[in-house]
This record gives structure tokens, sequence and C-alpha cells, in this order.
């Protein structure tokens, strides 16, 4: 049975290694509980809050935070998260305490927007401070509350507005450890990244936190291959750091298998105009490959879009209608394009 519970700040204290609170609420060993982080008041005296569900198992493990929607428009995640928790998988099989954070971003995701009222990247504003803007004081909390108590944790994320991404894992891989991470999340491609900093992945690492982010699909839009995809990834993750216990009806999951990038490039719009191109997410491009043709709106005016390596298209504008210097492309080099094709077959993202 959950427990609806709304919290307050944490000071930080714990009385022992036995227990265990959000918000200073308490979760023992066994419970299921769901708690409300308060983070602020808008001006019409709406209360701002961070929805968690904490289950946390019988047996001491691994502490993992599951988070999505820091950026309010991206979607995926929340029903990714949904999904976990709905599954009987982990009802009353974990070791160690699974925090999901569905909604980190609850302004932006109320008004279908990426961003903070005040224009700010909530992605940017970590790891904060409880005296500084809005989203500085969201991401001090997340990090107080969230990141602090835990081990391990996944964030899941869509590509920008107008935008879309081949799933793929950012990680960073210093260590066996977190090789072996990423790689359990078996999606087909791993970028070797620490992130930028001001990013939750870059705070967490510096935090000591084994982490992950899973891109996948479009803002504001459900893609039903990227969510299974990010679902079975969640539960591969979990099995490997030993949070679900043996289960003789559960087989132990066939990895499919990932290829970490050598490097990755934007290929930006040279000139205004609308883009015409027949190329998806999954497909291979050669050296100086014909992307699309730019053109104005009499299409006299047309100018050619090529890439600069061979590699893989991991990401992409949908929107034709581009200014000069927006994102078209995001291609991903590897040593040889031809396995990593037969990879994304396997997965089931082949090239078009």
């Amino acid at each position: 049975m959950i427990e609806d519970i709304i919290g307050h700040k944490n000071d930080g204290h714990q009385a022992d290694k036995d227990d265990f609170n959000i918000a200073n609420i308490p979760v023992a060993k066994g419970q299921r509980k769901q708690i409300e982080i308060q983070v602020a008041k808008l001006f019409d005296q709406t209360n701002v809050v961070i929805p968690v569900e904490v289950i946390r198992g019988k047996i001491d493990g691994p502490i993992l935070f599951v988070s999505a929607a820091i950026h309010g428009d991206e979607i995926n995640g929340v029903e990714i998260i949904k999904r976990l928790l709905s599954s009987r998988r982990i009802n009353s099989a974990i070791h160690g305490t699974l925090i999901a954070v569905p909604i980190v971003n609850t302004i932006g995701f109320n008004r279908n927007i990426r961003y903070l009222p005040d224009r700010r990247d909530l992605n940017r504003c970590f790891p904060g401070s409880d005296t500084g803007s809005l989203g500085g004081q969201i991401a001090h909390i997340f990090m107080e509350e969230i990141v602090s108590k835990s081990t391990h944790g996944i964030d899941l994320h869509t590509a920008a507005i107008h935008r879309t991404n081949l799933p793929q894992i950012r990680a960073t891989i210093n260590d066996e450890a977190m090789h072996k991470l990423a790689h359990a999340f078996d999606v087909p491609i791993i970028i070797n990244s620490k992130g930028a900093a001001g990013t939750l992945r870059y705070a967490a690492i510096e935090a000591g936190v084994n982490m992950l982010l899973y891109e996948g699909g479009e803002a504001l839009r459900y893609n039903e291959k990227v969510i299974q995809k990010g679902l079975k990834g969640v539960f591969s993750v979990m099995q490997s750091i030993g949070m679900l216990r043996e289960d003789k009806k559960m087989r132990e999951p066939k990895l499919t298998g990932s290829i970490i990038t050598k490097s990755s490039y934007w290929v930006r719009a040279p000139i205004s105009g609308s883009l015409r191109t027949k190329l998806k997410t999954g497909n291979s491009v050669e050296d100086k490959q014909l992307l699309g043709i730019l053109s104005d709106p009499f299409g006299k005016a047309r100018t050619e879009v090529r890439a600069r390596k061979g590699g893989i298209i991991i990401g992409m504008a949908i929107m034709p209608l581009v200014n000069n210097g927006d994102a078209l492309f995001h291609i991903a080099t590897f040593d040889d394009t031809d396995i990593i094709e037969e990879l994304l077959e396997q997965h089931d993202f082949p090239a078009a």
C-alpha cells in the first residue's frame, strides 16, 4: 500500500545507517511511500513540489534514483517511470531502495515547456544553491534530497523541441563500474562524455554517484519503441547492480550490445531557409555526403548541407524551417560504421 505524504526540506541529518528519509519523511525497510518535496511557491501562492515515490526493499542494497522531466516538455521519461512503478517486478522483489522522480520540473511540465518561468534551463543550474535563482534552489534541493542519498542514478531525456534522438546513453566511462553500468542499459550507442557543467549528470558525478543519462525520441511526443527500450534498460541496470532478487522464473537479460562512440559532431544550418532531407536517425552517412538542401521560399537560393565526416545520425531536426546556425544533424563517428549498422538492426532500430 502506498502512503501519500507531504514533506518539507531536509536538514541532511539521518540518525543511523538503517534510517532513510526523503524530506524528513522516514521510509522503513519494506515500505513504499509517495512524498511531495516542497520547493517553492509561485506568486499566486501555488505550491511547487517535486513528486517522489520511494520503494525500499527489506534487504540492503544500492540506492538508485530514476528521474525524468528536468526539461518540462520531455515526457517519454515520465511514461517510463510510470510503467516502472506499476511493474510487479519491483513491488516486492528489490534489494536496496528505488527513488522514482517522474517530474522534476513540475512548473515546465504543467506548461508544456522546457524551461522555468525565468527562462532558465534547470539542467544548467546544478548543483544549485539555497539562496540562488528558482532553478538553483530546485537543483540544490534535488541534490540534497535525492542525489546525496543515492549510489546510482538514471536521468531520462528526449531531444529538444522539434528534434529527435536515436536511443543512446551518455555516461562518463572512467572505470570498470561505469563501463558495466553503461553497457547494462543496452542501447546501441554510448557517448562517453562527462556532460556540461551545470547539468545534473555533471553534478552527480562530482558527488560520487554513478549516473547514466538516457536520450531518446522527441519533446511532447510519446515514442513507444523509445519508451520500451528505456524501461527495459532501467530494469537491466537494476539487475546489473544487484537490486532485483534472483527469480527462477525470470531469465538473465540477454544484452544485444552497445558501442561507445569515438566522437560526435553537429552539422548546423549555413543559411536560413527550409530544409529538405530524406534522412532519418539511424542512417549512416559518408564523408562529405549530401544530407539535405536548404532553399528560400522561391526555391531559387539553394544551399547544400553536407557531412564533415562519416558516421551515424543519432539526432536531427524534424522542423524543416531553420535559421542560420540551427543544429540540423548530430552525427556520431565510429571506427567501423558497418558494425554499428548491424547492431542497430539487432536493436530493431535499422537505418531506413
